[in-house]
């Protein structure tokens, strides 16, 4: 990278890459890592891929990089958390701050216990809260901590930071907010003490405000310590914005606070707001930190929540909504945005989708973390990774412009290989081009916008417009195939043969694509029968309900978007419940019923009981798919070497289609 990257980025985003000081600490710009999981630590140490995902954001150009949650009380015992206090873990520690302040960043560790909180399936039953009252998601009771626990607690915590010191770490962050254990004492609502550190707002902050001022009396003043305080959790009798105002004011002590962040929701149907998707407006929670910000007593303050683009996060900052901007899911997918920014080639960036695919695979497929648009995420050669040109160019044919197609054909090329896209599509981005003209999918459109401006760098050669058979692979002369022509929704086998008709009844992405750009109001009722359960089918739900007077999904499941995070399923259902869409759940139709009568029967899988949906104006279908891999067969025949990807291998998601096409593109 040029050297004199953050005098450009000042050219560009002048307050974005201003310089500014924390404690005395300096950072070169105003561009932080929120805090992340990353689920890379091993046996408590940080390991080569956790230190290699810090690292590249840190030479990416961030100035401040908060760690995910340490390990620093007796019963952190997770494995994948990094223990401060084992002495068998304290050189990977102190390589992992090395790695990061090398190379110009600031790295703070996180601290939190989630106490009472649980957003995974069951109950916590070893944990830890302020009061005998139950986690508002998972009804888990937890023991209280007595006061001398508490207090033990804040001793341990700071003990913890002392070493965070020793091991070359700039500071830490107190993670207050989340519905974790330290907001539960903040809150009204979970909070029913009658000690010290319950009751008035003075006793409840009181666990907060002792740990931020034992940490800077241990750890001297040029040690950022951060605050994240809840801003609006969300749940009725805790904290809303106006409690969140006094809390900040009365721990706004600029001798001890560094600064100060602000998240929303809860564990709680409000757990969504902290990481908000795009069926609402961008950088939603600004406003109301600007608010919070006058609190503060001119302590710096973060912004965060869907903040993903440099010249929004530049005129938050012109406009004096907060003080520096804390980038999380944005740096996951692109390592290199802040430097990529600074010198102009924001083209290049691979934007994030606001799709919460990181936040499923850590909190609900419980591996490392991944990104639908970075398929390099904790790689050695992360950071605006390029491939090498292979030594013997061969001539590459892919079928198919979808994502998974698209990855393979931009990486081939950029190999050197001779790559043909042929795709169906008058536009590359196949089905996930639809997605993203859907509610609440526009961010989408950058997995395919980065990846045909790749191809075009790399050479590659795009033909689209027709569907691809086997001669028109042959009459190419490859040396390799790759088929990645995705797939179609099963008929349902509940309606019966003679109604298989597409204009009658559409499978959903077919009945979509027609009605994408519809004016205008249709009576009657529209009908999805949904055996798929992700967003796509309630994004199509939504936008049937700005058609049609009346919308109903029926499910045999007990409920909807089952394959889909907790956060956002409970998106989903709240925007679902607002729109007035109805769920029939557990139910079928009854195909036969709409030749005989018009209407649709719908009939309980358990009881057998019916209800009749009447004036019925649209029926469709969003179910299993099924591979289109029509020419593979014949491919592999002729002992063409073929590889299938994405969903004609085996219908899956955009992260799987990514992922397979960058490993293919790497491989041919």
């Amino acid at each position: 990278m040029p050297a004199d990257w953050e005098a450009r980025g000042r050219e560009h985003y002048p307050h974005l890459f201003a310089p500014m000081e924390l404690s005395g600490v300096s950072l070169r710009n105003r561009i932080a890592h929120a805090s992340m999981t990353t689920k890379h630590g091993r046996g408590q140490k940080a390991t080569a891929p956790l230190i290699n995902y810090h690292r590249s954001r840190a030479q990416g150009g961030a100035a401040l990089i908060v760690t995910e949650p340490l390990s620093m009380l007796p019963w952190h015992t997770i494995d994948y958390k990094v223990s401060v206090t084992r002495e068998e873990c304290f050189d990977s520690l102190c390589a992992w701050a090395d790695a990061v302040e090398g190379a110009g960043a600031r790295l703070l560790g996180q601290i939190q216990d989630s106490g009472r909180g649980r957003h995974e399936r069951g109950r916590h039953p070893f944990a830890l809260g302020p009061s005998a009252l139950p986690d508002d998601l998972s009804w888990t009771v937890p023991h209280v901590m007595t006061t001398d626990e508490v207090r033990e607690m804040i001793e341990q915590i700071v003990a913890g930071c002392v070493r965070l010191k020793e091991a070359g770490f700039s500071g830490t962050e107190i993670s207050a907010g989340h519905g974790h254990l330290f907001h539960q004492f903040l809150s009204p609502w979970s909070n029913r003490r009658e000690d010290e550190f319950g009751g008035s707002l003075e006793n409840r902050i009181r666990l907060v405000k002792d740990m931020a001022a034992g940490i800077r009396s241990a750890c001297g003043e040029n040690f950022i310590i951060g605050l994240k305080l809840p801003g609006d959790d969300g749940v009725a009798e805790s904290i809303g914005p106006t409690e969140a105002a006094e809390i900040a004011n009365a721990l706004a002590d600029p001798a001890v606070v560094s600064y100060f962040a602000f998240a929303m929701g809860s564990h709680a149907p409000s757990l969504w707001m902290h990481i908000p998707d795009m069926h609402g407006p961008r950088a939603p929670y600004m406003p109301l930190i600007a608010e919070l910000k006058a609190a503060c007593k001119g302590i710096p303050v973060m912004g965060l929540g869907l903040i993903t683009d440099p010249a929004e996060a530049d005129g938050i900052l012109a406009a004096g909504q907060s003080d520096f901007i804390g980038f999380g899911r944005p740096l996951v997918t692109d390592p290199g945005l802040p430097i990529k920014s600074a010198l102009g080639r924001e083209a290049t960036i691979r934007y994030c989708v606001s799709c919460n695919t990181c936040w499923a695979t850590i909190v609900e497929d419980h591996i490392p973390i991944e990104c639908d648009n970075n398929p390099r995420v904790a790689k050695r050669e992360e950071l605006d990774w390029w491939p090498e040109r292979v030594a013997s160019p061969r001539r590459v044919v892919v079928v198919g412009s979808g994502v998974a197609g698209m990855e393979a054909a931009w990486v081939a090329g950029a190999r050197g290989h001779e790559v043909t896209v042929l795709g169906a599509g008058a536009e590359v981005g196949g089905k996930t081009r639809l997605r993203a003209e859907l509610p609440g999918g526009e961010n989408l459109s950058s997995v395919y916008d980065y990846q045909m401006l790749a191809a075009k760098r790399g050479g590659v050669t795009v033909e689209l417009g027709f569907k691809a058979g086997l001669d028109d692979v042959l009459a190419l002369s490859p040396d390799a195939v790759v088929v990645a022509t995705g797939s179609t929704m099963l008929w349902p086998h509940q309606l019966p043969a003679e109604l298989r008709d597409e204009e009658l009844i559409p499978d959903l992405r077919t009945l979509m694509t027609s009605l994408k750009d519809h004016q205008g109001k249709e009576s009657g009722a529209a009908v999805i029968f949904d055996h798929d359960h992700t967003s796509g089918t309630y994004a199509s739900a939504q936008l049937l309900k700005r058609i049609f007077d009346r919308v109903v999904i029926i499910t045999p499941r007990e409920r909807i978007a089952q394959d889909e995070p907790l956060v956002t399923r409970q998106v989903v259902y709240k925007l679902l419940m607002e729109q007035g869409i109805e769920l029939m759940l557990l139910s079928e139709p009854v195909g036969a019923s709409i030749l005989e009568t018009g209407d649709l029967v719908v009939r309980n899988v358990y009881s057998g009981a019916e209800q009749v949906i009447d004036d019925l104006a649209v029926f469709t279908y969003a179910t299993p798919r099924v591979p289109d891999d029509q020419l593979v067969a014949p491919l592999r025949a002729r002992g063409i070497e073929t590889h299938v990807i994405g969903d004609a291998y085996a219908p899956r998601t955009v992260l799987s289609a990514t992922k397979e096409g960058h490993d293919v593109g790497n491989r041919l």
